[in-house]
């Protein structure tokens, strides 16, 4: 029984350890994998555009330079994508789905704000660079929706279509 078990343990173990140090490379991910997940180097993943050589415009994983902490090597679950009301074909990092209310009811839903931390510390980071707090505009939205997007439209940076952290435009080749 002893001579079962000890090939059975290296066999889960190696498995085991085989899973911990896979690695998480943006420029690798899959498409339909690429937004909302967190490179092991803990930089963000996103999906950009391209001009194809036929002309044609083609999307691929990329590595932001925006650092996560404590979250590397994420890839988030579908379940999130769902409560919180994202996109996983996203392109690039803005902050602009913030002004459409249906999406910050989804995003401060209890389903989205306490079960998924990545796609929360995204939107609260975005916010913040608009000069907004999250929990203050989720908790207008629950309250008020729509003074909190007129909270959100008059913190001066969000006038003018200025939402945008990263748009990338088509590179030629």
């Amino acid at each position: 029984m002893a001579s079962f078990k000890t090939p059975l343990l290296l066999l889960l173990s190696s498995l085991f350890l085989h899973t911990t140090l896979a690695m998480i490379v943006c420029d690798v991910l899959p498409m339909e994998m690429c937004a909302f997940s967190i490179a092991s180097s803990g930089k963000r993943c996103l999906l950009e555009t391209y001009l194809a050589r036929g002309g044609s415009v083609e999307y691929q994983c990329r590595t932001s330079d925006v650092v996560v902490q404590g979250m590397a090597g994420y890839v988030e679950n579908n379940e999130c994508v769902a409560a919180c009301g994202v996109d996983r074909n996203s392109v690039g990092i803005s902050s602009d789905a913030l002004l459409e209310p249906q999406f910050t009811n989804k995003l401060c839903s209890s389903a989205c704000f306490q079960k998924c931390p990545n796609i929360v510390d995204l939107y609260f980071n975005l916010a913040a660079g608009e000069g907004a707090f999250l929990p203050a505009l989720c908790e207008l939205q629950r309250t008020n929706p729509q003074r909190s997007m007129i909270e959100l439209l008059s913190s001066g940076s969000f006038l003018g279509g200025l939402g945008a952290t990263y748009a990338p435009a088509p590179s030629p080749q």
